[in-house]
């Protein structure tokens, strides 16, 4: 017996008891809507069980990973519910003839049902073409993200307007002519999505930023490695392992420093600089320069350069027993060979990189000395450790050239200048 006959005997039953006519078919309109809804929930479950299953099994069995993304987005879940919707569709004149206006009503659902059904299965696919690209190298570092968030809300854009027309059963174009009249209403709302959405084909057309890059922007607070980039935010974990959100628009719109160049180059830049105390530079007697020729890393330096400087200092007829004339060594001088020379022989400064110690304008802190040098090794505690040894070590050499260092005086530099008055 089928469900048509089935509903006709309640039906006739529900007549033959005497029941008015108007209960009756009320009563015969929800038979048929409770024994419809059975029928489709058990092919629904039984056709969705069988087509994950094979499904799941198809994927196993093929090489590509796409299907497997495909599996975990419910795109074969989805699959499942057109069977038991075309019975329905089917079902619909027959068991609901004698109802024009339910039969109207279902159809009208079974046409929404469908815009929402197809949306859900294309966005399946997107979001599984998303997962799939980022697992490959090449689109590992790219906004795909964004892209398929837009992709997304475009299909819901689209899915809404055929819901919409079939409600009101306006036409499209009356329909998109009305929603151009409100653009300016929906640009208010929509604007940080088109904002991302610009901003992130200029991130990726000019490969401002990647997944995985070293980012820095001191008004968001981000210093830390870009873990996302969707549609609307930069995602960055910190080096202290926060989480900082940044606007997506945020990255063309105001500044930001990206180290993915130092990443990608043979060293880390070290620049630093430490403060020489003026008074404390000085020329150099023959005393002074046998007693820092010993120090043997500048020993052969220093004899080459007081050679040219005693050839033109005769030349040119100067009289040296006054020290400050012709030409000269000074302690700081030498001091900045002995750094050049310490620099280019440390195991851990990138050899092929510019390399320099050099003066800047002098300060009511003294003179600043500034190495500026790369590490061979960019990884941050390594960096930091050979930045370290580096300065430990000249600062502990400058006593040697009879240089001293600038420090702010404290309490106990203060109470031994008041002992000694």
């Amino acid at each position: 017996m089928t469900l048509y006959e089935l509903s006709k005997v309640v039906y006739r039953f529900l007549r033959d008891q005497g029941i008015d006519r108007t209960v009756s078919t009320n009563i015969n309109l929800f038979v048929n809507l409770v024994l419809v809804s059975l029928l489709l929930l058990f092919i629904d479950w039984f056709i969705r069980k069988f087509i994950v299953v094979a499904f799941h099994m198809f994927s196993n069995r093929t090489k590509t990973t796409f299907d497997d993304f495909l599996v975990k987005s419910n795109f074969p879940k989805y699959i499942g519910h057109i069977i038991p919707f075309i019975i329905f569709v089917y079902l619909i004149p027959t068991l609901f003839d004698d109802f024009p206006k339910w039969e109207k009503i279902l159809l009208k659902a079974t046409d929404i049902y469908i815009i929402v059904l197809s949306v859900w299965i294309v966005r399946s696919i997107v979001k599984s073409t998303r997962e799939y690209l980022k697992s490959k190298d090449d689109y590992k570092d790219k906004p795909i993200d964004s892209f398929a968030q837009v992709i997304i809300l475009f299909l819901w854009f689209i899915g809404f307007i055929f819901i919409y027309s079939e409600f009101t059963e306006e036409k499209m174009l009356q329909f998109l002519g009305t929603l151009g009249a409100a653009s300016a209403i929906i640009l208010l709302m929509f604007r940080d999505t088109i904002l991302g959405f610009v901003a992130s084909i200029q991130v990726s057309i000019n490969d401002m930023v990647r997944i995985g890059d070293w980012i820095t922007q001191e008004k968001y607070g981000a210093d830390g490695n870009v873990t996302e980039i969707n549609l609307t935010t930069v995602k960055v974990q910190n080096f202290d392992y926060t989480i900082t959100t940044i606007p997506t628009y945020a990255l063309i719109s105001d500044s930001f420093k990206n180290w993915r160049g130092m990443q990608e180059s043979g060293g880390r830049r070290i620049r630093r600089a430490i403060y020489i105390k003026a008074n404390s530079i000085k020329f150099l007697s023959k005393d002074d320069l046998e007693r820092f020729s010993k120090i043997q890393m500048i020993t052969h330096y220093i004899e080459h350069r007081q050679k040219d400087i005693d050839k033109y200092n005769t030349d040119h007829g100067y009289n040296k027993d006054v020290m400050i004339n012709g030409r000269n060594q000074t302690n700081f001088g030498i001091f900045r060979k002995y750094c050049d020379l310490y620099l280019k022989n440390h195991p851990a400064t990138n050899k092929d990189m510019l390399m320099m110690t050099r003066h800047l304008p002098p300060t009511p802190q003294g003179i600043p000395l500034e190495i500026y040098v790369f590490s061979s090794d960019k990884r941050w505690e390594n960096y930091e450790r050979i930045m370290a040894d580096i300065f430990e070590h000249l600062i502990a050499a400058a006593p040697y050239f009879d240089l001293e260092l600038y420090e702010l005086p404290t309490g106990k530099d203060f109470t031994v200048s008041k002992h000694l008055d």
